[in-house]
């Protein structure tokens, strides 16, 4: 256990080290940005250990391990974001214990986690996913909407009892005009942002960037950076 806790400081505190890093370099406070840890594929035993480190941000993308997980560290003082893509049937589960869920990308969605979180008693923070592969409209490959769907979605999440409109989260795109152009990406993001603080003034969440782009998110605005690999290691199976 105290060399796993010792891989993950060493770790954490290099992640730290790079944010900082990219906040003076960018001209922006360290205060500025906030690091979600994504323990996808990890124990709950590593969430225990990051909490005793001082995070307090994890994030999931499979309810049928994020629930268990969250259960078994329901006495810690976290806030659990969902970042998966999520069907409609999971979202009784995932209301029960994410604080924030930044893969919204469609009505339907919307509809089943207002109605889920008035029943629950919950507010659920939501971030509208933003498809930059996917043209203006239409979806991602790896879910969210394109641009030209913001707003629409943006209004409804807004309106929605239970919800509360956070902001926007983009992963960088595989394919497209912005595909290997991570930095022009989240600046398109930030752009995207400043659109809808118009009109939803409160909603100045921006997640963006990962272990090897969080300098670039860092760079362009971004308020958040999900990162796993850098910290936890390569997951289980994959090397």
């Amino acid at each position: 256990m105290s060399n796993r806790k010792d891989e993950l400081a060493a770790n954490l505190a290099n992640v730290d080290r790079r944010i900082a890093e990219a906040c003076a370099a960018a001209g922006r406070p360290r205060e500025e940005v906030t690091l979600i840890v994504v323990t996808k594929t990890y124990p709950a035993s590593d969430v225990r250990i990051l909490s005793e480190l001082g995070v307090r941000h994890v994030a999931e993308n499979r309810d049928q391990d994020a629930a268990p997980k969250a259960a078994e560290c329901a006495d810690l003082p976290l806030s659990w974001h969902f970042v998966g893509q999520l069907q409609t049937n999971k979202v009784r589960s995932v209301v029960g214990y994410a604080d924030v869920v930044q893969s919204v990308d469609r009505a339907r969605l919307v509809t089943a986690l207002s109605k889920e979180a008035v029943r629950q008693e919950r507010e659920t923070g939501c971030l509208i996913q933003v498809a930059l592969d996917a043209g203006e409209s239409g979806r991602g490959e790896r879910g969210g909407v394109g641009p030209a769907g913001i707003g629409e979605l943006a209004d409804l999440v807004a309106r929605s009892e239970g919800l509360r409109l956070d902001g926007l989260m983009t992963v960088a795109p595989l394919t497209g005009p912005y595909a290997g152009r991570e930095r022009a990406a989240f600046e398109r993001l930030m752009d995207l942002s400043t659109d809808l603080r118009r009109t939803h003034p409160a909603a100045t969440m921006v997640s963006a960037g990962m272990s090897a782009d969080l300098e670039q998110a860092v760079a362009a605005g971004a308020t958040h950076v999900r990162v796993g690999t850098a910290v936890l290691g390569v997951r289980p199976g994959l090397g």
